[in-house]
């Protein structure tokens, strides 16, 4: 389910005409990372791993659709930023990619 999720948010950046090529690198490369750094969670805490990769699919859905809604946009990387909360010890690189994507979301003029 993870690896489906994230093929699926790939493909959504992939597709998306209204991205920037550089926008859409740096989102590719840190769905990358995610994948990576999701795995490693989804053995010990699969529930958990899943919420995080599906905050990651609804956030970059809102931030790249064409008529984007401010407050959607802003609640889905709350609740995406929210899922890796007490995550910071045991999984620090997790959460520094999660919030980078995060980043790179509200920087795509929203």
């Amino acid at each position: 389910m993870i690896p489906d999720t994230i093929e699926k948010i790939e493909a959504r950046l992939r597709e998306n005409v209204l991205l920037k090529e550089e926008s859409r690198r740096e989102l590719l490369a840190l769905l990358a990372k995610l994948r990576s750094e999701v795995g490693e969670l989804a053995r010990t805490n699969a529930d958990q791993a899943s919420s995080i990769t599906g905050f990651a699919a609804l956030s970059t859905h809102e931030a790249t659709r064409e008529e984007k809604n401010p407050q959607l946009v802003e609640l889905s990387r709350r609740g995406l930023q929210s899922s890796v909360e007490g995550f910071e010890e045991s999984h620090p690189r997790l959460v520094q990619v999660v919030n980078a994507i995060s980043n790179a979301l509200a920087n795509l003029g929203i």
